[in-house]
């Protein structure tokens, strides 16, 4: 369904796309804004206005290349520090948690036999099956990716939490590099080392819980 470029394909992924990536940047902020820090409500973040969080580069890529990004929510962890000591981790926690949440409200009509498995897709528009199996596999696959502990991604954060001092001191060493380690995560090592670590991280991981969900 990934690379999937057919009409019905492309739409599909359009709608996951624009509820998935604004839920996951309006978690952020909401819980942001609940820990006390204004700054999403002063950017004007605290929204699901999708064109407040999409970024049109990332949403085409996730379009047609299975990864993308959308917006960052910017927040001011000293002010979240000041409240709760845990606060900036759960609010990186927040976005993967939102998608993990749509990816099984959208399998439920599946599971309730509500909606039967077609894995014949649509020619020009997608069926009920295919945008559930759509909304299933981008959450999952935006959740499991921004749970990668690199900078600037999500679990950077979350790890970072529950790391001893020595262990904080070496994330906050290779934060500067996060964005390039990702992208030899993803382009490098495949390709001149045929090393996927992506997809032991993120692809079977994601196949095991789609099927859970999806059965």
């Amino acid at each position: 369904m990934i690379f999937d470029l057919s009409a019905a394909a492309l739409i599909a992924r359009m709608i996951v796309l624009v509820v998935a990536f604004t839920v996951h940047e309006f978690s952020h902020a909401f819980v942001a804004d609940y820990f006390g820090d204004s700054t999403p409500r002063q950017q004007g973040r605290l929204t699901l206005n999708p064109l407040v969080h999409l970024d049109p580069i990332g949403s085409l890529l996730l379009l047609v290349a299975g990864f993308g990004w959308a917006r960052p929510v910017q927040i001011n962890p000293y002010a979240l520090e000041q409240r709760n000591r845990a606060a900036p981790m759960l609010v990186a926690l927040a976005g993967p948690v939102a998608n993990l949440v749509l990816a099984v409200a959208a399998a439920l009509p599946v599971r309730l036999g509500l909606v039967e498995i077609n894995l014949v897709g649509g020619r020009f528009f997608p069926t009920a099956f295919q945008l559930i199996d759509a909304f299933v596999l981008l959450n999952l696959l935006l959740m499991l990716f921004n749970l990668i502990p690199l900078a600037p991604l999500d679990g950077e954060k979350v790890l970072t939490y529950f790391l001893p001092p020595s262990g904080q001191a070496f994330m906050d060493g290779i934060r500067p590099y996060g964005p390039l380690l990702l992208m030899a995560l993803i382009f490098v090592l495949p390709r001149l080392m045929g090393i996927d670590l992506l997809g032991i991280i993120i692809v079977e991981p994601m196949r095991t819980l789609y099927s859970i969900l999806l059965g």
